[in-house]
């Protein structure tokens, strides 16, 4: 670690990346804060503080969402079809084949994605549009207002993904997980201060003093799960040619504990705030019915609730399951290494193989889903337990992202550092 960072500030080429990225970075804070014009900013605070799920949605706009500024929709349409071109391209043999094709396949899958994103920012601008609308943020506008405002978001988004691609070419790390780690640490210093300020006021430390151990607990956690990998013997068969034998040897198939990454939380998130947004809708029915439905969802859903903390859990460790299962196919797996002429010491070949990596697979994963229930869960748990507001951006889904953005950066320069010093042995 200390290699590292020496090298951050030594290195010419890294310090220049660093350069380079921090410049990036302040471009995109400054737009985040350049608002959209016609919205009233206090209904707009008031709104963000009845629906916690907007919070979330805040991250991947870097706080643009909470200033609904040019960048609002920040990376969330690009992330989701992100994830519904990785999905299709599971279940579509012709998307599967151009995964397979090296450069030329990730850049014609990378064009997709682009081409998707359009119009799914389109729906999500307009969708951001008629809620905010329904609750007084803004004020109802013509047409051409509504065309020029969602053209508006839409460029922001594809500003920030063309941000992000610059950062990655030139910067450190991944740009678009970069950009999602900034919007997150922008908001912790305010998350803290309000925290030690309640803290202050009570003159009670001591729940404080709980998060902050309970904080630091959960990131040495997010490290080792993000780095644990179950490493499975292989071993390849000799071949004779005459009196000459090649091939052999032992490797390992690296079977990473979670496999999933922040994805699964990221889907549960969309479905469990989805009673509690339509409780609060139902309840402004004229119909008594549907209030009384309203009142029933809003009641036993809401992020204060226990019934919402199970529901959530349960849907992070399902969505975990399902992906990883899209993922990693042991069946294919054991296909191709019996074609290498490779087996797992003890375990025959074929279906018997695949059962074995299907076992493993079922076991790595059920703790691996357990760990990020409970990551997802945290930040809704510790203001029951602490009495203390936490911010959405502390703990849960943001949580890990800032641990897994800077294990990336960190795996990036010592890459560059080895990089280095290898051109200058062979010089």
């Amino acid at each position: 670690m200390f290699k590292t960072l020496t090298a951050l500030f030594t290195v010419h080429e890294i310090k220049n990346r660093l350069l380079f990225t921090f410049g990036v970075l302040f471009i995109f804070r400054l737009l985040a804060h350049i608002p959209v014009p016609g919205i009233d900013t206090t209904s707009l605070q008031q709104f963000f503080s009845q629906f916690a799920i907007l919070g979330f949605l805040d991250i991947f706009s870097g706080g643009g969402f909470q200033n609904f500024s040019i960048i609002t929709l920040g990376l969330g349409p690009y992330i989701n079809a992100s994830i519904i071109m990785q999905l299709l391209a599971m279940t579509i043999p012709k998307l599967e084949e151009l995964q397979k094709e090296g450069e030329y396949g990730r850049e014609k899958i990378n064009l997709y994605t682009k081409i998707l994103t359009i119009p799914l920012a389109i729906v999500q601008a307009f969708g951001t549009y008629f809620l905010l609308s329904k609750q007084g943020v803004i004020s109802t506008l013509s047409l051409l207002q509504i065309v020029t405002l969602i053209i508006t978001l839409l460029a922001g988004t594809l500003l920030v993904m063309w941000i992000g691609e610059i950062l990655t070419e030139y910067g450190l790390g991944n740009g678009v997980s970069v950009l999602i780690f900034a919007g997150i640490i922008s908001q912790m210093p305010s998350a803290v201060f309000q925290m030690f300020e309640i803290s202050r006021t009570s003159g009670n430390f001591f729940p404080l003093i709980i998060m902050a151990v309970i904080s630091i607990l959960s990131i040495a956690g997010i490290v080792m799960v993000n780095e644990a990998v179950r490493k499975i013997p292989i071993e390849y068969a000799r071949r004779a040619a005459g009196t000459i034998s090649y091939g052999g040897g032992v490797s390992y198939l690296p079977m990473k504990l979670n496999q999933a990454g922040v994805i699964p939380i990221i889907f549960a998130v969309s479905l469990v705030f989805l009673p509690s947004v339509l409780g609060t809708y139902f309840s402004s029915s004229s119909s008594e019915m549907l209030v009384n439905i309203g009142s029933f969802l809003t009641r036993n859903f809401s992020p204060q609730s226990w019934t919402y903390v199970f529901l959530y859990f349960v849907l992070v460790m399902g969505f975990t399951f399902f992906y990883t299962a899209l993922q990693f196919n042991p069946e294919k797996i054991a296909e191709n290494l019996k074609q290498n002429g490779a087996f797992i010491p003890g375990i025959r070949p074929g279906k018997s193989t695949a059962d074995y990596l299907y076992s493993v697979l079922t076991r790595i994963t059920f703790f691996g889903a357990l760990f990020l229930g409970f990551i997802a869960v945290l930040p809704t748990i510790l203001p029951m337990v602490t009495s203390l507001n936490s911010s959405f951006a502390i703990g849960g889904a943001g949580l890990l992202i800032v641990v897994s953005v800077v294990l990336d950066t960190v795996r990036q320069v010592d890459s560059l550092v080895v990089s280095r010093n290898y051109d200058s042995f062979l010089k």
